[in-house]
């Protein structure tokens, strides 16, 4: 086999390979369209959520017309109306969580949503990092608010009870204020 045969059999067999790593990179490229399973059903579970919400304080507001005109007002009256509405805010939370999720995932993977860059900015998600981030920090705003909401059910009987109770909400207020910290 001449010098030159063994050139062209070497560029040919470069050739197919790149043809054929091009092909795989290729398909590896476009699988990326399967998060859009993600993207739909996360904006799905978050309009889902927005109108559970929304039926909820539309029943708070129900209950409450009811109760304002019964004279007495039932027992645990206030308590009961602040314990669904904080239970609404928190459903609500839950869907702005899916709704950044689905925004970022859609941005990361798929393309940046001109509409809302046409608006300016609201998530600006340019990383996997800065997406874990933003669901993080709405997630510890969720469970702050569930936090609040199981408490208003709670009786405290005994002053260690206070104690836990006054060190409880300390705590999370040092972590809201390191958690702003985060970031800027």
């Amino acid at each position: 086999m001449s010098e030159e045969t063994k050139v062209l059999k070497k560029i040919k067999n470069k050739e197919e390979l790149g043809k054929l790593e091009r092909l795989f990179e290729g398909t590896i490229w476009r699988s990326r369209f399967i998060v859009i399973l993600a993207v739909v059903f996360g904006l799905v579970g978050a309009v889902i959520l927005f109108v559970v919400a929304s039926f909820d304080i539309a029943g708070v507001a129900g209950y409450a017309y009811h109760g304002l005109l019964a004279h007495p007002h039932p027992e645990d009256f206030h308590e009961n109306i602040v314990a669904s509405i904080i239970g609404a805010v928190d459903l609500y939370l839950i869907a702005v969580v899916m709704f950044i999720f689905a925004f970022g995932i859609y941005e990361l993977f798929i393309s940046h949503i001109d509409e809302a860059e046409s608006h300016g900015q609201i998530l600006a998600i340019s990383s996997l990092d800065q997406l874990k981030d933003k669901i993080a920090k709405v997630i510890v705003m969720v469970l702050v608010v569930n936090f609040f909401q199981r408490v208003l059910h709670t009786s405290f009987t005994t002053p260690m009870e206070m104690l836990y109770f006054a060190l409880s909400i300390a705590s999370l207020a040092v972590g809201l204020f390191f958690l702003s910290k985060v970031g800027h």
